[in-house]
């Protein structure tokens, strides 16, 4: 039993939509998936549909954005099977009305270097619950003013920190939301750990207790890596999950999803933990029905 627990969709920055990307997991074989679209939950009524026509087992999952203050660092966390979902409601339109705050700002200043219509962006954004700098790419490719979505263009407009068009805002302190997960009885895992390196706040969140997991297979770390976070796992009894990261078009590094994936045992860690949160809501629930 293996499953690919981190891709995307056209809901956020992936290019295909989600039956294309269930029918690919199929393909692979995968026994879950995953899809983990940016602040948005709104796969998850379309993609258990879909996964029980195509027999795929489909974990309602969102990769949240979060922001490390102490480091003044952004962090991804990804929540799988939120309980209660709508806690999790204003927190994602918050999330996504800042990014599109930001891409608005981006957009402004790509136009004033390169004189492409206002609607050139938002062609690429259809379905999507907010745009993203690959979106921004697409359309000065469009226009012949770059030839490669990741390339010297994109690393002087967008490269972190410096880019000429780059900005940045804060997104919601990372112990809100994980507290905020954990309300919503969802299971908490930091994404890639080396991608934006937050190891030390890895570090401080398991002395915490904040997380239920850490995302070891991923193209961002390399064996060594993943071998240090695997060991982490193991002595903190922490799931150790893997996923592709698809985005397919706007994919920037070679992945295809089933590329990297969680393997059974973690797998099962998942599933128990999915399964204890269901009880724990059930308890809730019925106990705030007698006290009513």
């Amino acid at each position: 039993m293996i499953g690919d627990l981190h891709c995307h969709t056209t809901l956020s920055d992936g290019s295909l939509g989600i039956e294309e990307v269930i029918l690919q997991a199929k393909r692979m074989n995968l026994d879950y998936l995953a899809i983990t679209d940016h602040d948005t939950l709104s796969s998850s009524n379309r993609a258990h549909i879909l996964g029980e026509r195509y027999g795929v087992n489909i974990i309602p999952a969102v990769e949240l954005s979060a922001w490390d203050k102490t480091r003044n660092m952004k962090v991804h966390i990804l929540c799988y099977a939120p309980q209660k979902p709508d806690r999790l409601e204003g927190l994602c339109l918050k999330s996504c009305s800042i990014r599109t705050e930001c891409a608005k700002d981006m957009i402004n200043k790509v136009m004033e270097r390169y004189p492409i219509p206002q609607d050139a962006v938002r062609m690429y954004t259809k379905g999507s619950k907010s745009i993203f700098k690959q979106h921004i790419m697409r359309a000065l490719c469009n226009y012949g003013y770059a030839t490669e979505l990741y390339g010297e263009i994109n690393n002087k407009l967008f490269a972190y920190p410096n880019g000429e068009c780059l900005v940045q805002r804060e997104y919601p302190d990372v112990n809100f939301v994980l507290d905020l997960i954990h309300s919503s009885k969802g299971v908490a895992v930091l994404a890639h750990p080396h991608l934006f390196d937050n190891l030390e706040l890895m570090d401080e969140l398991i002395e915490k207790g904040k997380l239920d997991g850490i995302e070891v297979y991923h193209y961002s770390a390399d064996s060594a890596q993943q071998a240090e976070l695997l060991k982490k796992c193991a002595e903190h009894d922490l799931i150790a999950t893997g996923g592709s990261d698809f985005h397919g078009l706007y994919n920037s590094e070679v992945t295809y999803i089933g590329s990297r994936f969680t393997d059974d045992a973690n797998m099962h860690k998942l599933l128990d933990k999915i399964a204890e949160n269901k009880q724990k809501s059930k308890k809730h629930s019925a106990e705030a029905q007698q006290n009513q």
